[in-house]
């Protein structure tokens, strides 16, 4: 079975960054701040965790410390399957 970190992590890479080189983004690094998703990515990628997890992203859950990086996607996936 494969990690919800290893999902994240390879849709970012082959939807954004068009690589599968699992260097090329860290577990910590700023979607945003590292120019590899916008407004319009940012969306796409909450759809993708919607469907891929089953869990609702809430308005007031699009924020940075659930959505700007692989961790706190990890994270937030995991606690919203907690609930």
């Amino acid at each position: 079975m494969t990690s919800i970190r290893t999902q994240i992590k390879n849709f970012i890479l082959q939807n954004y960054l068009f690589t599968n080189d699992d260097s090329a983004l860290a577990d910590g690094d700023s979607l945003m701040q590292k120019g590899i998703v916008d407004s319009t990515g940012i969306l796409e990628l909450i759809m993708h965790v919607e469907e891929t997890y089953g869990i609702k992203v809430l308005d007031e859950e699009m924020i940075p410390d659930n959505l700007d990086s692989v961790a706190n996607i990890v994270a937030f996936v995991m606690r919203k399957r907690e609930q």
